[in-house]
């Protein structure tokens, strides 16, 4: 989806300003937000491409009004609505309704290390020979679908460069596109792919900038 959340190369919301010596956490709430949409994600009522679709699709106000971490939280109430896990009221007021409903999975507090350093493996088996190898030229395709995508706006109808073929991986438009398991896979070819910047926005960009976008298979075309 073309949404609020693809701000890469838009004009008008000024530069990009590192804070420096970033803390982790600039409250004791973001913590709880982060704890949460872990525990919560691990249910498997959702995967991470939903929840991402679910912080993308919110409305342009409400995105740009929050901080990081109040945007997981709204994602993260709207993904438990949709799913009848919370309604309106008990999320505005913290009081349980209804009985809770039983899950499939349970992430523990003692197992919460290994889980994410274990991480969830998306390469899958490849289903046909990779389309492009290093080295070749390809342009990424200007498509606008209505769902999600991993794709930039600001790459979009770019020429660019492979430099390096991941092997086939979970579609993130295809996971994002069934609300409820099983999940759509349709595993394809990941690229990196490097653009030079003034490719990206001209000959004004800086000449020894380089951007790189890991692109799936769909996402691109061949340059000539």
């Amino acid at each position: 989806m073309n949404g609020v959340h693809d701000m890469g190369g838009l004009q008008g919301f000024g530069p990009v300003v590192p804070e420096p010596d970033q803390p982790l956490f600039h409250a004791a709430w973001e913590k709880r937000a982060l704890a949460l949409t872990l525990a919560m994600g691990a249910t498997g009522q959702w995967n991470i491409d939903l929840s991402r679709s679910a912080r993308e699709s919110l409305p342009p106000a409400v995105y740009l009004g929050s901080s990081y971490y109040a945007i997981w939280l709204r994602a993260l109430e709207r993904l438990m609505r949709e799913r009848g896990l919370a309604d309106a009221d008990e999320l505005q007021d913290g009081h349980i309704r209804s009985a809770a409903r039983p899950t499939a999975r349970v992430l523990r507090a003692q197992d919460v290390d290994a889980s994410l350093a274990r991480g969830t493996p998306t390469e899958r088996p490849a289903q046909a020979p990779a389309r492009y190898a290093v080295g070749m030229k390809v342009r990424a395709r200007n498509m606008h679908p209505p769902g999600h995508t991993r794709l930039p706006r600001y790459a979009r109808g770019h020429i660019g460069t492979i430099v390096l073929v991941h092997g086939a991986h979970v579609f993130a438009d295809a996971h994002a596109s069934s609300p409820l398991p099983p999940f759509q896979e349709q595993p394809q070819w990941l690229y990196t792919v490097v653009f030079a910047a003034q490719e990206l926005w001209g000959p004004q960009a800086d000449a020894t900038v380089q951007v790189s976008v890991d692109a799936w298979e769909s996402y691109l075309e061949p340059a000539g």
